[in-house]
């Protein structure tokens, strides 16, 4: 039964190869990542109005990526997964619908800043940042061949060569002195690289006699389409609760606003991304499709351990953002953003909430209960727009924060509590080790507090916590899981 299974004991067999196939797209995410975190502070400390339009431009452009991305690939690994898939036919289906995507997105972005009555400079940049993330669902459909092969390898190695093309630009334009516009095409750079990277690799040797768009190919097409409406519908849902906010800020404050809740939403979203899109995304979900057709109680088994390491990891991670939020702002990007400080101890708790939930709604996509999570999604968006047009006018930075906060939350709660019933999540045996971790943890700094310097303090805190992770890495030989679209 789902909920009898230990949370310790011998090692199994069966570890599906998750830490390697994980560290090796870690590392490729690590080297965009640093380069991108390491580009937009350097602006930030430049200029906070450019860092604010480069924020609004990607949050804009994130809802292409989004629709393409989560909306798509996740059915596109299903239609993959088969036991017969033809996969340059499956391939060809859905870049087709996401060139349309991609199109329609950009067109309805720019149409937004225009209709917002931006600028003319942010209405460019807006475009030239749209283009090049729009771009990535296109080459994501190739890596998610790569991932349903366990070929990891491949596109981590795309990926990193595209990545040091592309802010080669950034950093290059950035020197010179270029406007924002030109800087903003780094994205295209860099995805363009990614595109005919992943194209490249995962149809060198696929048969692609017969492919053609005739009328029986647009008809499967259209009805992939239809198949995926409600991932697209959900993924829409999902990427404006997640940035509706920017936009309600962006009226009642500016883009400097803007600049001050994203200085401290890089960081808190940076630590979700890594293990939402990397591990439970390209690693874990494929795994849980498969084995949800293939093999119940290794799902089941999968599902408990993930969830035990999750809530392990991301409880240090949220107490260490909040305690040390004034040296990290502070450090990262300057005294000109004194106002993130306090927004990142409202902010860190997202991070859990983002961590179960993207679990849980694996675990439902996996179990086809998409109709049930699309449901969650629209009543988050209902609660986010709600909250963000009663807050933020008055209040803009903590309105913003408290009304991202309150709506992860609550869908979190939502996705976890289904999965808890159906999956049985979390048992006492699992949850157990991480109370009794946090507990000794919260009691050793609140100790300390007023004995011994901040640092030891906060140290004997994730001590506890630290231990009991290297123990379950001890015993089960699957740190994968250690480290959910959030």
């Amino acid at each position: 039964m789902p909920g009898n299974a230990p949370s310790t004991g011998a090692p199994r067999p069966h570890d599906h190869g998750i830490i390697g196939k994980f560290l090796k797209l870690a590392g490729a995410q690590w080297v965009r990542d640093g380069l991108h975190t390491l580009f937009m502070i350097v602006l930030a400390r430049k200029s906070v109005g450019d860092y604010g339009g480069f924020m609004l431009a990607f949050g804009l452009g994130q809802f292409i990526l989004f629709l393409g991305e989560f909306g798509l690939n996740q059915p596109l690994v299903t239609s993959l997964s088969r036991r017969y898939a033809r996969t340059g036919e499956i391939l060809a289906q859905y870049t087709v619908i996401k060139a349309v995507l991609f199109v329609a997105g950009v067109a309805a972005v720019v149409g937004v800043a225009l209709q917002q009555g931006y600028d003319p400079g942010l209405v460019w940049l807006v475009l030239v940042i749209s283009l090049g993330v729009g771009l990535e669902p296109l080459s994501g459909t190739f890596f998610v061949a790569c991932r349903v092969r366990g070929r990891q390898d491949q596109e981590a190695l795309v990926r990193s060569v595209s990545a040091l093309a592309g802010y080669g630009w950034a950093f290059g334009s950035l020197l010179l002195g270029a406007g924002p516009v030109c800087m903003g095409l780094f994205k295209v750079v860099e995805n363009a690289g990614n595109l005919a990277g992943g194209a490249y690799v995962t149809l060198r040797g696929e048969n692609l006699a017969g492919l053609n768009l005739g009328r029986k190919a647009l008809s499967r097409i259209w009805g992939t389409t239809k198949n995926g409406l409600e991932f697209l519908i959900m993924a829409l849902a999902a990427i404006t609760y997640n940035k509706s906010n920017l936009f309600f800020l962006q009226n009642a404050g500016g883009q400097e606003a803007v600049a001050r809740y994203s200085a401290t939403w890089e960081l808190v979203d940076g630590v979700s991304v890594l293990v939402c899109s990397l591990l439970l995304s390209n690693v874990l979900y494929p795994l849980f499709a498969r084995l949800w057709k293939t093999g119940r109680e290794e799902f089941h088994r999968l599902a408990r351990v993930s969830a035990q390491w999750l809530l392990a990891l991301a409880l240090p991670v949220v107490f260490v953002l909040a305690v040390e939020s004034d040296r990290l702002i502070g450090l990262i990007y300057g005294p000109a953003y004194a106002d993130a400080v306090w927004v990142q101890k409202y902010l860190a708790p997202t991070v859990l909430c983002a961590f179960l939930h993207n679990l849980a709604a694996y675990l439902m996509l996996s179990q086809g209960r998409q109709r049930l999570l699309l449901v969650i999604y629209l009543a988050g968006l209902v609660l986010n727009l709600g909250l963000c047009a009663a807050l933020i006018p008055a209040h803009a930075l903590a309105g913003a924060a408290v009304a991202i906060l309150a709506t992860k939350a609550a869908v979190a709660v939502a996705t976890v509590g289904y999965c808890q019933k159906t999956v049985g999540l979390f048992t006492r045996a699992t949850l157990a080790p991480v109370l009794a971790a946090s507990g000794l943890g919260a009691a050793l700094y609140l100790g300390l507090g007023r004995l011994a310097p901040r640092e030891i303090a906060e140290l004997a805190a994730i001590a506890p916590m630290a231990a009991l992770l290297f123990r379950l890495w001890r015993a089960r030989r699957l740190s994968a899981p250690a480290g959910p679209p959030s």
